[in-house]
């Protein structure tokens, strides 16, 4: 594994080093470097110390992990591959994201997963360990959204607005919903048997790559939050 010393070298010579190295390697001392390994598939990248914004943008089948937080946007616009958070991570994490995994161990800012789309078999999938903010799945269009709740304050799992605009794609929250509602636009019901199957194998994944007791988690009651097909968000935009 080739170790690339990030400490001091612009985003652009950094990403130049990375796409002409190997598959497999490190980047150590990152201080906020945006667009790491954007639009690369094929590799292998663990990550120590804090990227910047749009980390993993465009991604075509590359793997990443972080070892601590990342900032704003990471998988920005993602079409292929994982990115594995093992802290916390900043504001609209998946925007856009169009197919691929992230996984975040622990708490993720406001509008993760907004506009998140999905076409054929691609299905994008997200998972948050701990707490989200607010407006998530603002405008989801499809894809998996999962909120795992397994922070360790006592603050609620979802922050307000959640789902607004949601016109495609699932969004579970695992536990209490606690004050937060949902727009009319959806419909919210506890998740049965067959609905988890869709998500088992996300959830198997997170706790296999931070630790945790599947068997523990996937006993919780879940919330299944869908558009609700009898009242589309198209008609919050057409005249009667």
């Amino acid at each position: 594994m080739r170790v690339i010393e990030a400490k001091n070298k612009s985003f652009d010579v950094l990403n130049d080093e990375i796409y002409q190295s190997g598959d497999e390697l490190k980047i150590v001392e990152c201080l906020g470097q945006r667009f790491i390994a954007s639009g690369s598939r094929g590799k292998r990248i663990v990550i120590s110390g804090v990227p910047g914004n749009a980390l993993g943008a465009y991604l075509a089948g590359s793997e990443i992990i972080v070892e601590g937080n990342a900032q704003d946007a990471v998988g920005d616009t993602m079409n292929d591959g994982l990115i594995v958070i093992h802290g916390n991570v900043g504001d609209a994490v998946g925007y856009a994201m169009r197919g691929g995994i992230i996984l975040v161990q622990g708490n993720a800012g406001y509008r993760v997963g907004i506009h998140m789309k999905e076409y054929k078999e691609k299905k994008p999938a997200i998972v948050i360990g701990g707490r989200v903010g607010s407006f998530l799945g603002e405008y989801q269009a499809g894809g998996l959204i999962v909120a795992l709740g397994l922070h360790k304050d006592d603050k609620e799992t979802l922050g307000a607005f959640p789902c607004a605009g949601m016109h495609g794609g699932k969004l579970f929250v695992r536990g209490g919903l606690g004050t937060v509602s949902f727009p009319e636009q959806t419909t919210v019901k506890i998740a049965n048997p067959e609905d988890l199957a869709e998500i088992r194998p996300l959830i198997a994944k997170f706790c296999e790559t931070f630790g945790y007791d599947f068997a523990k988690i996937i006993d919780e009651p879940f919330t299944l939050v869908t558009p609700n097909v009898a009242n589309p968000y198209k008609q919050m935009y057409v005249a009667n």
